[in-house]
Parts: C-alpha cells; structure tokens; sequence
C-alpha cells in the first residue's frame, strides 16, 4: 500500500518564521527586544527596581570604576574673612576694626554697619549644629560609589534607567498600537467604500500630512496641556495614523477586487464581514510592520517630549527626562546619567529597527 503524501504549502507566518530563523542578526535583534520587554514586565509588576527612588548614594555618586571622588577639604575661616581691602577706600580703617571686633565674638557680635545682633551666637550654634545634623543624615548608610553612579538626589543609575525604560517603551507600545489600530480603521473604510467616504479620509489626511510631524505632535502637547503618560500617548497616537492609513488604504482598494472577497459577496457576507474577516488577515503583514517601525519613532519622539518639557510629569522617570537632567550635570562633569540613557535608548532602538527591517523582509511574498 502506498503511502500518501501531503504537500501543504505552508503558510506566510510559517514562512516568515522560517526567514528569520536563517537571520542571525535578525534573532539576536529579537533577542535583544525580548530582553527589553522582560525588564518591562518585571519593572511593572514591582518585581525589580521597585525602590529605585531610595537615596543608596551619595550626591552625583561616581561610577566604580571612575572611583570615589575626592572628598573637598573647607576654607580655613580666617582666610574666607582675610578680604583684599581696597586702598583707596576711606572706611577700610574702620571696616578692619569691626571685622576685629566681629571676629572676637562676644555675647552680641556687630555687623558691617556698626549694629550689635544679640542673638548672633545663639544663631551660629543653631546653624552649626543644623550642619552637623545635615551631614550625619547625608552620609548615614550612602555609598560613596555605585556600580554606575547616582544622581543628585543619590538613586541609583541603573534602577532609574531600568525605570525609565519602563515608561519610554509603555509610551511607544501603546501609542503604536492606537496609531495602527486608527491607521486600520480609516484605511479599511477610506479603501473598501471610497467615493465620499475616500474623500473625506483623504481630507483629513492631507491636513495632517501638511504640518510637519514634529510641529504637530509640539502643537497637540500646547493644546491638551496636562502631562502624563496617557497624554503623551494621546499625541503620538493621534498624530502617527497617517502612515499606516495610507498603505492600508491601498491594500484595501487591491483586496477588495479579488475573487475571494467577490464570494463572500456572493453568500450574502456583510461589509464588515468581508472588511475584517476576509480581507484584514490578508493586510495584517502590513499593519505589524507598521507598528513596529511606529515604536521606534514613538520612543524617540516621547523622549524629545520629555527633555523639552511637554512629556512626562514630575515624578515619574523616562529616558527623556534622564536626559533632560544631564544637560545640567553635564556642566558639573556628571556624564553617567547622560551615558546610561542613551546607551539603552540606543541599544533598544537599533535591536528594534534591525528587527522591523528583517521583519519587513520576511513578510515580503516577493521575496523566496
């Protein structure tokens, strides 16, 4: 008896699995995502880095392997009072005798002007002590190095950037998702109907195409105002649809001629049935790829939000207000914050966009 044999074609997802298999930049690109989207998860769920506001070092706590920084011996006092006194002054004489005298001390110390403070020691005792008591509490159980150093505040680089990362990949999921989700809509409609219905999406297409992205997203942020993290994925969502709807549109108006979707007429399928049971399977190739390639942008753009001003609130981190923060530090010569940002900032959007590139690739039926 002679066996039968089955030759399935296989189909695209299969296919498109099998093509990034063979890329090994496109599996270490993935892996690199997945390691990202774990963090992501277990930031989330409190699981890691859920004390990443604790103050564990000291202020602007170098890296360990740049070492602690030195510690700054004060100014004797007699040298910050011993001031250059200018010769052609006719009051130096005097000024010298009160500084002597305020120099003694005494039960009321005189200023500059000649009038007695009676309470001048009970002050400096007061200041001294609140001094002693500020330093104790600085340096109580802080750390002079961290393994990537700390901010002003002491919080620990690597907790904070893992933070970060958490609200800048949140804000471009999200925000993709809304503007593919939105993309789809319009486009099925815009592409299926056409006539008025085309019209007028390709009315307010126009209107969003012909302002530049950034002015656009910049001028919704002025319009809406309040910042936080919905906010932010207002603007992305409701600014990045255009692309997705306008190569959506197109498949739909090809699709929507075929044979398979002409039978589902045929046997009385409604215009919803035929518009995402029939034809969507056969554009969704379409729609991940742009989402994908939307993440990336998203991520970006919520971080040129965040360090002008227009994105997260204060209080809650992202690798936007990270940067934002280390303009400053870097006149100080704080570099690790700026370094740990844009390093994951980095290393997150290329993995992504090697892995949409290959993606696209592996959903082309072009390709063999």
């Amino acid at each position: 008896m002679t066996a039968v044999v089955h030759n399935a074609s296989p189909g695209l997802w299969r296919l498109a699995w099998r093509r990034l298999r063979a890329d090994r930049v496109a599996m270490a690109s993935l892996a690199v995502v997945a390691a990202f989207l774990l963090m992501l998860v277990l930031s989330a769920s409190g699981l890691i880095v859920a004390d990443w506001e604790r103050e564990v070092g000291v202020n602007y706590a170098p890296p360990g392997f740049v070492g602690a920084a030195p510690a700054v011996q004060p100014a004797p006092a007699q040298a910050a009072q011993a001031l250059p006194d200018n010769p052609f002054d006719p009051l130096a004489d005097d000024i010298r005798a009160l500084r002597a005298q305020l120099a003694g001390g005494g039960e009321g110390a005189v200023d500059m002007y000649g009038v007695t403070d009676p309470l001048a020691a009970d002050l400096a005792q007061l200041r001294g002590a609140r001094g002693d008591t500020a330093a104790a509490h600085a340096g109580a159980g802080r750390l002079a190095t961290l393994p990537f150093g700390a901010d002003k505040w002491g919080h620990d680089i690597i907790k904070k950037t893992i933070k970060g990362g958490e609200t800048s990949i949140v804000v471009g999921l999200v925000a993709a998702l809304l503007a593919v989700s939105l993309g789809t809509l319009f486009g099925a409609l815009s592409g299926y109907f056409g006539g008025v219905v085309d019209d007028l999406f390709n009315w307010f297409y126009s209107i969003f195409t012909a302002i530049p992205s950034v002015l656009m997203i910049l001028a919704v942020a002025a319009v809406l105002q309040q910042k936080g993290v919905a906010t932010i994925v207002l603007i992305l969502g409701l600014t990045g649809w255009t692309g997705p709807y306008r190569l959506i549109r197109a498949e739909y108006i090809k699709h929507k001629a075929r044979e398979y979707v002409l039978a589902a007429d045929a046997i009385g399928a409604s215009h919803w049935r035929r518009m995402f049971v029939h034809i969507f399977p056969n554009v969704s190739h379409v729609a991940l790829v742009q989402m994908s390639i939307l993440v990336v942008g998203f991520i970006k753009a919520e971080v040129i939000l965040s360090f002008l001003g227009f994105g997260v609130p204060v209080g809650v981190v992202s690798w936007g207000s990270m940067l934002n923060e280390a303009q400053n530090e870097l006149i100080l010569g704080r570099w690790w914050q700026l370094t740990a940002a844009a390093v994951a900032m980095a290393l997150l959007v290329t993995a992504f966009s090697l892995f949409t590139d290959a993606l696209r690739d592996a959903l082309d039926p072009k390709v063999k």
